[in-house]
């Protein structure tokens, strides 16, 4: 895909020459970073490098709250029974089983329902309406969906049951009549950070319900774990409280994590030692989701419930393999689609890609429909056919509210949910021509031409020379990484490639090269290993550059990489292209 690089803009460049100087000298491009992270003074740096759970929020600052952990704290003490309704993926698995093992520690009769993907379809239903019945429930506790199932909630009310959600997704114009709808994004709520996932508001009730109980809220910090795997899973912003529950749930991923979370890791062959937000997103997250998207998601649950380390580690395995699965659905199915979006770019100009086929697997049309936005840049929504209802998930592109665009299309669907850059959906067949075209006419309402080519944005100019120990150790500190905190992308200018470029991988798709910078012409630069992870496209500019001797910019991240023992920082490559001859060449 080709790139437009932009400089990402500063609007108070005083800030970043204050903050060098608050920070001991801190060097420019770490100064300008922070600043367009909104972190401007000394103060903001020292909340940002050292978050701390003492910055956490009081939890009934959230509308509704006092009146959830009123009555969770009652039915606890009366002995009632909870029926737990969560939802299919990362974040609705963890908050089941957050919620779950709390209510169990307190001796609760508690139960927990997960909505089966392709027979019960999304969020609160008959089924689990039925489960709680059943089970002689008094109290539905739902966690990440219920904030739009106004019909749903009156269902349960008629069955003389309670219901409490816990949900992030945002609002319709009427919320659903229960005890409480804890949801930072209503608009009556007065919560300082509303970017919670479904896994941090579930964290936020088990705070204030042991305050009700007379106990500690700390004792919650226990499940932070769950919250981190969530919330790096969920792709939320990882500022403001984000950052503080990412962090601290990471620490307790590296030294003490739940059996569930140890055995999956040594299944997927991760090392938590050293856990990261990307390996929950690539690791971690796509195992637990197997569960419910090939599979029973209640696998999962039980997964991360469970305390035995053997019996976990069956867990493990077990979803180790429906990933394997999902993977191989995952390359047959992109391929099919995308040869659809190249037929249907070729037809006529589009702004949006609605691909549908019928046999296409539902579980991982949300994964593919990722890969086709990566691929073509369009807000793209992939639709399979379930029991004669089109069901599909949207994803979207920087400026496309997805969420905005389906709302312009209401009238033509059966349901949908979501947010701003991911949602789910359903219709009637009969339907999927005229929504096609309504789908892309909202769009086109919003987009630029602009807005279709993928900007790679640049935090700051840097020189290789800058790059030394006291550099990294400050860059180390911007991470935990994430929306709204991207790991820092830098533009470096007049380098000269070092060694012999070549491709590496087991398919060949990784580029692998080197490079000093040229400034000053005597070699004497230190040489910086540079990976480029599906970059192999571009190994003819880099030996053109080598041959030639054309100065090559490069627009890089910087890591660390272990190998043998031993580690050593790279340049990770997110673009390159040949520079402007210097004049004196």
């Amino acid at each position: 895909m080709k790139y437009r690089w932009a400089l990402r803009p500063v609007e108070n460049p005083d800030a970043v020459a204050r903050l060098q100087r608050e920070l001991n000298n801190l060097p420019e491009a770490l100064a300008r970073a922070l600043v367009l992270r909104g972190i401007e003074t000394f103060e903001a740096a020292r909340h940002f490098f050292r978050p701390s759970r003492e910055d956490l929020h009081d939890p009934f600052l959230m509308q509704d709250m006092e009146a959830a952990a009123d009555r969770v704290a009652t039915a606890l003490t009366r002995g009632e029974r909870i029926l737990v309704y969560g939802d299919y993926d990362v974040d609705g698995t963890t908050s089941t089983a957050l919620l779950m093992h709390f209510l169990r520690s307190r001796g609760a009769s508690a139960q927990f329902f997960i909505p089966n993907r392709f027979r019960d379809g999304y969020g609160l239903g008959p089924a689990g309406i039925e489960a709680a019945a059943g089970f002689g429930a008094s109290l539905i506790i739902a966690l990440d969906c219920g904030v739009t199932a106004v019909e749903e909630a009156a269902a349960i009310r008629a069955r003389g049951m309670d219901l409490i959600i816990c949900d992030h997704h945002t609002t319709k114009d009427r919320l659903p009549e229960a005890v409480a709808v804890l949801d930072p994004k209503r608009p009556d709520c007065p919560y300082p950070f509303k970017e919670l996932c479904g896994c941090g508001v579930t964290f936020k009730l088990v705070q204030a319900v042991l305050a009700r109980l007379g106990e500690a809220p700390e004792a919650a910090l226990a499940y932070l774990d769950l919250v981190a795997v969530a919330t790096a899973s969920d792709i939320v912003p990882v500022g403001g409280e984000n950052r503080i529950l990412l962090s601290e749930g990471l620490a307790r991923l590296r030294t003490a994590p739940r059996p569930g979370l140890h055995a999956l890791a040594e299944a997927a062959g991760l090392d938590l030692h050293t856990c990261s937000t990307s390996k929950i997103v690539f690791g971690l997250g796509p195992r637990i989701n197997a569960a419910g998207r090939l599979s029973d998601a209640a696998l999962a649950v039980e997964l991360l419930l469970c305390e035995d380390p053997a019996r976990a580690l069956e867990y493990a395995h077990r979803l180790d393999a429906l990933n394997q699965q999902r993977r191989s659905l995952d390359a047959e199915t992109v391929r099919e689609a995308a040869h659809m979006a190249e037929r249907q770019l070729s037809a006529r100009t589009r702004h949006t890609l609605v691909l549908h086929h019928p046999g296409w697997h539902l579980g991982v049309i949300g994964i593919v429909a990722s890969r086709i936005v990566e691929r073509f840049y369009r807000p793209t929504i992939m639709l399979s056919t379930v029991d004669g209802l089109v069901k599909g998930s949207a994803r979207s592109i920087e400026g496309v509210n997805v969420f905005e665009a389906l709302t312009a299309c209401a009238d033509l669907l059966a349901t949908y949910g979501g947010h701003d850059y991911a949602a789910g959906l359903a219709l009637e067949e009969a339907n999927l021509p005229a929504f096609r075209e309504r789908f892309d006419e909202a769009v086109r309402a919003v987009v630029t031409p602009e807005m279709l080519l993928p900007t790679l944005a640049l935090d700051a100019p840097l020189s290789l020379a800058d790059i030394d120990a006291r550099f990294w150790a400050v860059l180390k500190q911007f991470a935990p990484f994430g929306p709204g905190n991207d790991t820092p992308v830098f533009h470096a200018r007049d380098l000269a490639v070092a060694g012999h470029p070549r491709t590496v991988g087991a398919d060949s798709t990784h580029l692998k090269f080197a490079v000093r910078q040229r400034t000053g012409g005597d070699g004497s630069h230190p040489v910086m290993p540079v990976i480029g992870f599906k970059l192999h496209r571009h190994l003819p500019t880099v030996e053109r550059s080598l041959r030639e001797g054309l100065p090559l910019e490069l627009a890089f991240s910087i890591e660390e990489n272990r190998w043998n023992g031993r580690t050593t920082l790279q340049l990770r490559a997110r673009d390159l292209r040949l520079g402007e001859r210097p004049a004196t060449d």
